[in-house]
């Protein structure tokens, strides 16, 4: 199973976003874990390693470099949610984003 964080400043701005993404994956028979946390919940979940991708929100794109070496260290990719699938809440987008990443590893 896939686990997939998604990561916003205050954790709640994305949970519309992790539904829409579970009925992506649904959709598609994908087994996955997705979940969301404030960027000040996120390092404890980082470093217990079992997160295959994290995916952060426009609002956080400044902590892009800091996630990526926290991230690097167990090899986890990082990106940035696309501010139009995010601003749309297109789950299906973000989600097939987020398994190019998990496909291409870091």
């Amino acid at each position: 199973m896939k686990t997939i964080m998604l990561v916003c400043a205050a954790g709640m701005s994305t949970s519309l976003l992790v539904t829409k993404m579970e009925k992506a994956a649904e959709a598609q028979g994908v087994e996955v874990k997705i979940f969301a946390l404030s960027a000040s919940e996120a390092d404890p979940e980082i470093e217990k390693g079992e997160i295959d991708v994290i995916l952060l929100g426009p609002q956080v794109r400044f902590m892009l470099k800091q996630f990526e070496e926290k991230a690097a260290r167990i090899n986890i990719p990082v990106a940035v949610i696309d501010m139009k699938d995010y601003g749309m809440m297109n789950g299906e987008q973000v989600f097939a984003a987020a398994n190019q990443l998990i496909e291409k590893g870091v």
